[in-house]
C-alpha cells in the first residue's frame, strides 16, 4: 500500500508534500505530483501538508478518484525505482488520466 496524489493537484504542483517526504518519493510531473509506489514509506507526512487536500491512503481514496491510484504507478512504469526525486528532477509526463484533461482555459 502508498500514499497516492489525486486530481485536486492537477495543474497546482505546490510541492508542500515534496518539502516534508522524508524518503524524496515525490515526483513532478508535468501538470502534477506523484507518489512513487514502491519508495513511499507510508509515513503521511504528505498528506497532513497538502493545500489541496488532494494525497490519500490509496485504501481510503473516494471512489470518483481511485483512477489516480493506477496514474501514480502508470506514470513509473518507463522509470522504474529511480532512488528519490532529487535525482532525478522532474520525470517530463503525466499520467493518461491527467495528460488528457484539458488544460486550464482551454
Amino acid at each position: 500500500m502508498t500514499y497516492v496524489i489525486t486530481e485536486s493537484c492537477v495543474d497546482i504542483l505546490d510541492r508542500a508534500c515534496v518539502e516534508e517526504c522524508p524518503v524524496d518519493c515525490i515526483y513532478e510531473g508535468n501538470r502534477m505530483m506523484y507518489i512513487h509506489p514502491v519508495e513511499c514509506v507510508e509515513c503521511a507526512a504528505c498528506e497532513v501538508v497538502c493545500p489541496v487536500d488532494a494525497i490519500y491512503h490509496e485504501d481510503d481514496v473516494p471512489t470518483p478518484l481511485v483512477g489516480y491510484v493506477r496514474a501514480n504507478a502508470e506514470v513509473f512504469s518507463h522509470l522504474g525505482s529511480p532512488g528519490g526525486a532529487g535525482t532525478t528532477g522532474p520525470i517530463g509526463r503525466d499520467a493518461d488520466i491527467v495528460a488528457n484533461r484539458p488544460e486550464p482555459g482551454a
